[in-house]
């Protein structure tokens, strides 16, 4: 499984209010929170952001309220992966149970830059800065993770088991 994508840049402490502001809260369709995403601290990104895209930030991503809606709105403008150096801990977990990538790597995060095109491939948690001719090794995901994204979350990979029973 891989990603590629041009990246979108951010810096520490990227909280949940920021990446979905509370008063979008009245909704939780994803095409509806995905035209708010990360209106207050990057009013351009839904204007800028193309399926595929990546989201590169430095320490502590994600911090804030453990609302899920932050990574649905997120994977709803079209990010395919995220990087970060650290990302909050119920962040990491909502991003995954919705099917959201996410790789810590603290090179990659404080070297990457915006508008940088970035692979990343999850089996080896190799990421490839094409523009920079840079390589980068984060963690990769183990294959029950890899398959709970493949999957598009929690959800949908119990129900697929489920099914297969």
């Amino acid at each position: 499984m891989r990603a590629h994508g041009t990246v979108h840049k951010y810096g520490d402490n990227v909280d949940t209010d920021v990446i979905i502001p509370a008063r979008y809260l009245n909704s939780s369709d994803p095409t509806e929170l995905a035209k708010k995403c990360m209106e207050d601290i990057d009013k351009d990104f839904v204007n800028r952001v193309k399926s595929g895209d990546i989201m590169v930030a430095n320490k502590n991503f994600g911090c804030g309220s453990s609302r899920e809606h932050a990574p649905i709105a997120i994977k709803a403008a079209g990010i395919s992966c995220i990087i970060a150096e650290t990302f909050a801990r119920i962040f990491y977990r909502n991003a995954i149970n919705i099917g959201l990538p996410i790789i810590e790597c603290a090179a990659a995060a404080k070297e990457i830059e915006a508008k940088d095109e970035v692979e990343i491939d999850f089996d080896t948690g190799m990421i490839y800065d094409h523009t920079k001719g840079t390589v980068y090794k984060g963690q990769s995901f183990p294959p029950f993770m890899q398959s709970i994204i493949q999957a598009g979350g929690l959800i949908p990979y119990i129900n697929s088991q489920k099914e297969g029973k």
